[in-house]
C-alpha cells in the first residue's frame, strides 16, 4: 500500500524506499495534498509517518546546503523543518531581502531535488535562540509596540511581512505541486500566553497570504498544550529526552483524534556564555527515537544540524539573569557545527534504517577535510575612536532601535565637571558596557552579572566620559522580549546627579570596508585589527580566538560571529565557501586592551573550555 506513494523521477533518480522516501514532485507535476485524518497523516490519501530533521537555511553557507540536505536523506530523514527568519529578510521596513544567502524558496527547491518534504514554520515569532526570536528589531522604535500581541500596529507589520513571505513560498506548498507538506502557526505560544484571538488572527494572516493551503499546526509544551492550541488545528507537542511517553500520552489525551507529531524532539542543546558546553544523553535519545518509531508516530529531530549563528543573530534567555547565547549551534546534534555527521548520526541512521522494511539508504556523502593554519600577526590595527561618525545629539541617552539601529555597538559620549569621585549607575543596561575616562578604561559592566554601576574618578576640571556599549543579543523567549531595547535604555547618574547633554554614536558594524588600517601595535583601547593568511586549498578552518578578550571577528569581509574569553566556545567556524586559495584577510574587533593578540585556524573546534570564571 505505502509502495503505491512511490514514482521515479528523473529530478530526483534516488530509490523510494517503502513509503518512507515517496519522490517528492517537481513543480511541474499534479497537485497532491497533506492531511490530518484520525491517527495517521495521509499523503495522496496514503498513510505517511514524518522522519523530519531541523536545520537553518541561515546558519548554514549556501554552498553547503546541498551537502546538509544529501546527508539528511542519507540519516533516513524524509524531511526537513525550518524556522524562517523575519528579522533577516525585512531588515528595514518595507525592505525586503530574498537573495543570496536568503534565498529560502531556493533552500527549499533544493529540499525538493533531494527528496526530501518540507516543514514551514514561518512564524512570525520562531525563537530559535535567534535574536528577538527572529522578530525585527526595528519594531522596539515604537515605545507602545507589543510583541506577540493581537495589538493593531503588530498584526499589520506582522501581515505585511507574512504576505511577502507568501509571494516567495505559497508556489511551494504542496498542493500546487511543490515540497511544503506543513506549516506551523506562531511557535510555542502557549509558553507565552493564552490569547486565543492573537493565535486565529495570526492563522488568518498565514491563510491570506497563500500559505494555508496544506496542513496548518501548532507546536506547544506537553504542559501549554491548552495555552497555545486552536481547535480545528492539529497539535505537535515538544519535549526533550527522557520526556517521549509523557509527552505524547498528553497529546493524546488532549487530541485523541489526530495524529501523534513530535514538533521537536531535543536531541541537544544550546550553549550560553559563561556556562557549560551541552553533551547530552545520546543512548537515551536512540532508545527514544526507536521507541517513537515504532509506535508509528511522527518526529521532528530538533536539531539535525544545528551550524552557526553567524553575525549578531544570537538571542538570548532570561532565568534569574541575561544569558546570552553563543555563536556556535553546535547544539550536539546529529551534524556537528561543520556538517560532519557524529557517532549520534551514525546510531540515529541504524535506528531509523530498522524501521526500513528494505533497511537500506543512501550511501553517506563524504566530509572535506578541515585545515590549520598557522598563527597570525595582527600588525596593523584601526583604533574606533578614530573611526566614528557623526553622532546624534540628545539630552537623555536614547536605546539604538530609537536611532534607526538594530545590531552591534553603541557609544554614549559626555562631558562631566571635576574633579569626581563618585558612583557611576546606568539604569537598564542592555547588555555589556566599557566605561573610559578621557579615554582610559575605568572598568566594565556584565548585565549577566547583574552589574550596573562602578566607582570612576577624575582629578581634571573636565572630562570626557564615554560608555561603549554591546548589544550582546536580545531575549528570545518569554515576555521580557517585548522591552529588549538596546543600549543605555534609562538613564546615567554620577555621583547622584543624573547625566544629559549626549553625544550618541551608532556603529552597527554592517560595512568595515572603509576602515583605516595601520601598522600600530601601541593601540589603546576598543580597536580593529587586521592579520593575513594564505591556504592553497581552501577547506573549513576554526579560528582559534584564545588571544583575544571580547569582541567580533570577519574573514574575508564575512562576519563569523561573536567571541568572548567567558567561554565555552573558544574558537569560530570558518566555512571553506568564505575562503579563497591564496591570501586571506581577518578582521578582529577588540573591546579589551590586549597585548597577547594572536589567531590561527584548528582542524577541531573549541567549545567547551572557559578562559574567565564562569558566572555563579
Amino acid at each position: 500500500m505505502k509502495q503505491a506513494l512511490c514514482s521515479l523521477t528523473a529530478l530526483l533518480n534516488l530509490a523510494c524506499l517503502a513509503g518512507v522516501f515517496p519522490s517528492v514532485a517537481a513543480p511541474s507535476s499534479p497537485q497532491h495534498t497533506f492531511v490530518a485524518k484520525g491517527r495517521e497523516f495521509l499523503l495522496d490519501g496514503r498513510t505517511f509517518q514524518i522522519i523530519s530533521g531541523e536545520m537553518h537555511y541561515p546558519r548554514i553557507p549556501r554552498d553547503d546546503w546541498r551537502d546538509r540536505l544529501r546527508k539528511a536523506r542519507a540519516m533516513g530523514l524524509n524531511a526537513i523543518t525550518t524556522y524562517v527568519f523575519w528579522n533577516l529578510h525585512e531588515p528595514k521596513p518595507g525592505v525586503y531581502d530574498f537573495s543570496g544567502q536568503l534565498d529560502l524558496a531556493a533552500f527549499i527547491r533544493a529540499a525538493e531535488e533531494e527528496g526530501l518534504y518540507v516543514i514551514l514554520r514561518p512564524g512570525p515569532y520562531v525563537c530559535a535562540e535567534w535574536d528577538l526570536g527572529g522578530l525585527p528589531a526595528w519594531l522596539l522604535a515604537d515605545p507602545k509596540m507589543v510583541l506577540r500581541s493581537n495589538q493593531p500596529d503588530f498584526m499589520e507589520a506582522a501581515g505585511r511581512w507574512l504576505k511577502r513571505l507568501g509571494q516567495e513560498l505559497a508556489p511551494l506548498e504542496i498542493t500546487r505541486g511543490g515540497p511544503i507538506i506543513a506549516v506551523q502557526v506562531e511557535n510555542e505560544y502557549g509558553s507565552f500566553d493564552t490569547d486565543k484571538q492573537y493565535m486565529q488572527h495570526t492563522r488568518d494572516l498565514l491563510v491570506a497570504a497563500g500559505l494555508g493551503e496544506t496542513l496548518m499546526y501548532t507546536a506547544d509544551g506537553p504542559e501549554e498544550l491548552s495555552n497555545g492550541t486552536l481547535p480545528d488545528l492539529p497539535a505537535a507537542v515538544n519535549f526533550g529526552p527522557g520526556e517521549a511517553r509523557h509527552a505524547f500520552e498528553v497529546l493524546a489525551k488532549f487530541r485523541p483524534d489526530q495524529p501523534l507529531l513530535a514538533g521537536e524532539y531535543w536531541d541537544g542543546w544550546f550553549d550560553s556564555w559563561g556556562l557549560d558546553h551541552h553533551f547530552t544523553n545520546a543512548a537515551l535519545e536512540e532508545r527514544e527515537l526507536d521507541w517513537m518509531l515504532s509506535q508509528g508516530y511522527s518526529v521532528n529531530l530538533y536539531m539535525f544540524h544545528g551550524g552557526t549563528t553567524f553575525g549578531f543573530m544570537n538571542g538570548a534567555n532570561y532565568d534569574r539573569s541575561y544569558v546570552p547565547q553563543t555563536t556556535s549551534y553546535d547544539y550536539d546534534a546529529p551534524l556537528d557545527e561543520s556538517g560532519r555527521p557524529t557517532p549520534k548520526y551514525y546510531a540515529f541512521r541504524e535506528i531509523i534504517a530498522s524501521h526500513l522494511p528494505a533497511r537500506n539508504l543512501p550511501a553517506v556523502p563524504g566530509s572535506a577535510p578541515t585545515i590549520a593554519v598557522p598563527p597570525m600577526e595582527f600588525t596593523e590595527g584601526s583604533s574606533l575612536w578614530e573611526n566614528l561618525v557623526t553622532p546624534v545629539e540628545a539630552d537623555l541617552p536614547r536605546p539604538m532601535e530609537e536611532l534607526g539601529q538594530s545590531y552591534g555597538y553603541i557609544l554614549y559620549r559626555t562631558r562631566i565637571a571635576g574633579p569626581v569621585h563618585g558612583e557611576l549607575q546606568i539604569d537598564a543596561l542592555h547588555d555589556y558596557a566599557e566605561i573610559f575616562v578621557n579615554g582610559k578604561s575605568v572598568g566594565s559592566l556584565d548585565r549577566r552579572l547583574d552589574q550596573n554601576g562602578l566607582t570612576i574618578y577624575s582629578n581634571t576640571k573636565e572630562a570626557t566620559l564615554d560608555i561603549l556599549v554591546e548589544n550582546t543579543g536580545r531575549i528570545n523567549f518569554g515576555k521580557l522580549l517585548r522591552d529588549e531595547r538596546k543600549g543605555v535604555t534609562h538613564k546615567v547618574i554620577l555621583a547622584g546627579q543624573e547625566l544629559r547633554k549626549w553625544q550618541i554614536y551608532s556603529l552597527p558594524m554592517g560595512d568595515i570596508g572603509n576602515l583605516r588600517f595601520k601598522r600600530d601595535n601601541s593601540l589603546s583601547g576598543p580597536a580593529f585589527y587586521r592579520a593575513h593568511f594564505a591556504v592553497s586549498q581552501p577547506y573549513d578552518t576554526f579560528l582559534d580566538m584564545r588571544g583575544f578578550g571580547k569582541g567580533v571577528a570577519w574573514v574575508n569581509g564575512h562576519m563569523l560571529g561573536r567571541f568572548w574569553n567567558v567561554g565555552p566556545q573558544q574558537t569560530l567556524y570558518v566555512p571553506r565557501p568564505w575562503l579563497r586559495g591564496g591570501e586571506n584577510e581577518v578582521v578582529i574587533f577588540e573591546l579589551e586592551n590586549r597585548r597577547d593578540r594572536s589567531a590561527q585556524g584548528l582542524k577541531t573546534p573549541i567549545l567547551h573550555r572557559f578562559n574567565a570564571t564562569p558566572p555563579p
